[in-house]
């Protein structure tokens, strides 16, 4: 069972999002009451309709995980979002999402391939945004509920792990996995991929990644060729990357 303080800081980031997009009269997140699963699923324009039309015209592979109804409804209740919404659709509609063979991993309610739900792996975690997606590299796609800055609230940003820098993509969440779905991956993620790459990845779960020695973000590491790579849990990286960004920032 999800903490409350993940529930609202989940809703907050989403309402954050919400208003400055389309509401010009501030709404505090805190005020807005939990709603049941019956008002949460949109059965009139579900957003599903609309993902399932932007994965049949994908032009990267893209395999959708299988659901579990008790983690879906779970996960769903503790988001607080609609179904409407591309996001809650993605939650409760799939145990996830893996594109280019699993080298992006897009968060839905769980499942043995992907044993992270979208709730669940924000717990702990900054506030101000909510991780949404990650590759196998250490890199991790956040929606912006502030921690970015007001004047993007709504969008998503990229922790670099070559830089252990967060990056503008300028897109919604909507963009981003329209992005994913049919973007040019090869070109985006050119300075980090390597000749058999695919086997490697195909050999890892959602729950794994990439991690290289030397370092991505060093010189010498900069040649992901010439790297040693081993698997390592997504969590390692995600907290090894954050403590090296934190001491580079001399904090």
């Amino acid at each position: 069972m999800l903490s409350s303080n993940v529930t609202n800081r989940v809703w907050k980031v989403i309402i954050a999002a919400w208003v400055s997009l389309s509401c010009p009269t501030p709404i505090h997140a805190q005020q807005m009451p939990n709603r049941t699963l019956t008002e949460l699923i949109n059965k009139q324009e579900p957003g599903w309709d609309l993902v399932r039309d932007w994965i049949k015209q994908a032009k990267n592979s893209v395999q959708v995980l299988p659901k579990t109804q008790a983690h879906a409804d779970s996960a769903l209740l503790a988001a607080q979002v609609t179904t409407r919404s591309p996001m809650g659709a993605i939650v409760y509609e799939t145990g996830g999402i893996l594109v280019d063979g699993g080298w992006l991993r897009i968060l839905g309610s769980g499942c043995p391939a992907l044993d992270r739900d979208l709730m669940g792996w924000n717990e702990g975690k900054q506030q101000g945004f909510l991780l949404v997606a990650d590759d196998v590299m250490g890199g991790f796609y956040a929606l912006n509920g502030g921690a970015f800055g007001p004047e993007s609230v709504g969008k998503i940003f990229y922790f670099a792990p070559d830089n252990l820098r967060w990056e503008a993509t300028n897109k919604t969440y909507s963009e981003f996995l329209i992005f994913c779905f049919s973007g040019d991956l090869a070109s985006y993620y050119k300075n980090l991929r390597w000749k058999g790459w695919e086997q490697e990845v195909k050999a890892l779960n959602g729950n794994q990644g990439l991690m290289c020695i030397p370092f991505l973000f060093t010189t010498e590491g900069k040649n992901v060729a010439k790297n040693a790579r081993k698997p390592v849990p997504v969590a390692e990286l995600w907290g090894m990357n954050q403590n090296f960004q934190q001491q580079l920032d001399g904090h």
